[in-house]
This record gives structure tokens, C-alpha cells and sequence, in this order.
């Protein structure tokens, strides 16, 4: 369960100030597809970033299966986030000049995997993705899709409680945004993860169990056709 609480996030002083996120509140059971849909600073991405922990909240509260962020010091949210949450981003964030094997062991690195686990991992979470005769290969070499889908392996390959992808289908075409698409969703159901996609695609939300809607920093509406959330209370 994700549940934020009144949370604020304020940037600059006095006069300058901006509130790109503003008082919001929402409770997410585990296990169910999210989207966070809205236009170019709406606020969704920021949203993403406050409630994974990768950036803090000026004001309010963030509990992920009952640990308050928000009371974390940043080693323990970064130990936290490397155990129990996969990223993915419109922008791939891999390294170029490293194998695709090397890119999916860097979480496993962080979150301190005995070494004799990790090319297993790895080459486990190659598999799932389809880029396993890939794992020698350069990343910088694969194409788009292929490169997202690298990204995909390695936010999977800690088996995350909770998967952020920010605009995972953003910068690919259409038929490979689709494939990217199913994957995200049977990586959902395979490992019972929660899927939070953050978009401006409405079809691709629509795909999604909930979808929220914000505006302005605030969320404006919360579509539930499957009454996941009153399933979660």
C-alpha cells in the first residue's frame, strides 16, 4: 500500500515560489496498474519523484507498505529504493559503453547482492525481456526498443514491490511503444509489482486499473471503473 498524506512540494522563495505539487492525498493498495496522466507541468512527474523518494516533500507524509519516507535518512531511502523499487525513464539512463549484462547488475551493486548472485539475476531479467542474446552487447549498439526494454530488465531485476515508469513509451514508435506496453502490464501480473506510469498518453492510461488525474499540482480526478481502491481500503 502507498498511501500520501497532505503532501506539499515548493520550489523557490518569497515571490518566486512555485507549488508544483499542492496538498495532495491518495492511497494506492498493492499490486494494481496506476496512471498519473497530465500535460507538460501539470505536476505527475514531480509526483513520481516525491513519492518513490527521489526527491523530499516540503510538507505531508509518504508510507510505502507502512515505512514513512518521509522520517528516513538518505541512506535508508536509498538502500530502500534499491530493494524495493524498479525505475523506468522516457530516457533510458543506461550506460552507453557497458555491456547490457553490466547495466542490469548496477542495481543488484547498490542493493549489495552477494557477487555469485548477480549475472544470474541479470541474465534472469535479460530473459524476461528478451534481450538475452544481447547481455555481451554494447548498449549504446541496441536500438530504442531494445534499449528501453534494457531499462525494463534492470528495474525488474531486484523483483521490486513497485514499478515507476515515467513516459516509458515517449520517445519510441507506435508498434514499439505497444510491445514496451504489454510488457510493463505482464511484468505487473507476473510479480504482483505495482505499476505507476507517469503519462500524457490517455490511451495508454486508460490501460492502466486507476487513473489520476492532475492539474496545476493538484489531482483534479481519480477514475476507478474496477473499484480497485475501495478493494484496497
Amino acid at each position: 500500500m502507498i498511501s500520501i498524506k497532505n503532501i506539499k512540494k515548493i520550489y523557490g522563495r518569497g515571490d518566486n515560489k512555485l507549488a508544483a505539487i499542492d496538498n495532495v492525498s491518495l492511497q494506492i493498495p498493492s499490486g494494481i496498474s496506476v496512471a498519473i496522466v497530465g500535460k507538460s507541468g501539470s505536476g505527475k512527474s514531480t509526483l513520481m519523484h516525491v513519492m518513490s523518494g527521489l526527491d523530499s516533500v516540503t510538507a505531508g507524509s509518504i508510507s510505502i507498505n507502512d515505512k514513512e519516507l518521509t522520517e528516513m535518512k538518505a541512506k535508508e531511502i536509498d538502500r530502500f529504493r534499491s530493494e524495493d523499487i524498479g525505475f523506468i525513464f522516457q530516457s533510458f539512463f543506461i550506460e552507453a559503453n557497458h555491456s547490457c549484462l553490466d547495466n542490469v547488475m548496477v542495481p543488484l551493486e547498490i542493493a549489495r547482492t552477494p557477487k555469485n548472485k548477480r549475472t544470474s539475476k541479470a541474465k534472469q531479467a535479460l530473459k524476461a525481456v528478451g534481450l538475452s542474446e544481447k547481455a555481451s552487447v554494447n548498449a549504446g549498439n541496441l536500438s530504442g526498443g531494445q534499449k528501453q526494454r534494457l531499462a525494463i530488465a534492470r528495474a525488474i531485476v531486484n523483483d521490486p514491490k513497485i514499478i515507476f515508469a515515467d513516459e516509458p513509451t515517449g520517445n519510441l514508435d507506435s508498434t514499439t511503444g505497444d510491445m514496451v506496453e504489454k510488457l510493463l502490464f505482464s511484468l505487473n501480473k507476473k510479480l504482483g509489482a505495482t505499476l505507476l506510469i507517469v503519462t500524457h498518453d490517455h490511451d495508454l492510461a486508460k490501460k492502466c486499473d486507476i487513473q489520476v488525474r492532475i492539474k496545476d499540482g493538484k489531482i483534479t480526478d481519480v477514475a476507478d471503473p474496477h473499484k480497485k481502491l475501495k478493494a484496497g481500503k
